[in-house]
């Protein structure tokens, strides 16, 4: 397996927890931020704004994108272009539908002629792909999120539905795919088999970038060490019966 300096996908920190965040951004590994609603209200937040101008004046040296909540096209336009002047790191999440199912394409078209640079999010399909690589503009910078993560979840192999991602995205340079819905670390070396150009990892699993390249004997010794100091810990006995030779 690749070591973590090997790679050539960009992992970005996926989270809402502000603490967090600032220790990650201390990480050189770590080239990028991405959060959500869902996100940010596990982790407490009540006041959006405040909350994403915070992490941008402690991160203004890599992309941070931070998602539109409204349903509607015209409120979701009011709002990427407001995120979207927070700072010149922001890339603005943009969901590929609304709740109705309906596209949101020409948004994105709209938004990405004007130079907002996006983050197109919760895609899962290649239909869905193709729509969205049709409308970014071949000057503006845009990322295209694939929850590959979710596509596992439902018994398909995510990685050969990411190199067809990617081979669809060749075609708008300045677009970067990205594999969303890290389920485990080892899906950084999935995405990048993949040809992903970003991944998205929650801190959970950044947590365990020290394992990679991890000797497995030495891992096997130490797993069966802290069984034994847990047993011992609790002080677990079992009453035992000697069994005389046959």
């Amino acid at each position: 397996m690749s070591r973590v300096a090997d790679l050539k996908v960009k992992i970005f920190a996926d989270g809402a927890d502000y603490e967090g965040i600032v220790k990650m951004s201390k990480n050189p590994a770590i080239k990028g931020f991405t959060t959500n609603p869902t996100l940010m209200r596990k982790a407490g937040v009540s006041d959006y704004e405040a909350f994403a101008r915070k992490v941008l004046a402690a991160i203004p040296d890599r992309p941070v994108s931070f998602e539109v909540f409204a349903d509607d096209f015209a409120s979701m336009g009011e709002q990427a272009r407001t995120i979207a002047a927070w700072g010149p790191n922001v890339n603005v999440k943009i969901p590929v539908t609304n709740t109705k199912a309906q596209s949101a394409s020409e948004l994105i078209r709209a938004l990405s002629s004007e130079g907002v640079a996006l983050n197109v999010t919760a895609i899962f399909t290649l239909d869905q792909v193709r729509t969205v690589v049709d409308a970014l503009h071949p000057g503006t910078v845009a990322i295209v999120s694939v929850f590959a993560g979710r596509i596992a979840d439902t018994g398909v192999d995510p990685i050969p539905h990411m190199r067809a991602c990617k081979q669809i995205t060749a075609s708008r340079p300045k677009a970067e795919l990205l594999w969303a819905s890290t389920r485990e670390l080892l899906n950084i070396f999935h995405a990048e088999q993949s040809g992903c150009d970003i991944v998205t990892v929650p801190n959970e699993f950044l947590s365990k970038l020290d394992l990679v390249g991890k000797d497995l004997a030495e891992y096997s010794r130490e797993t069966v060490q802290s069984f034994y100091r847990d047993a011992a810990a609790a002080a677990y006995q079992i009453k035992t019966t000697r069994f005389a030779a046959e």
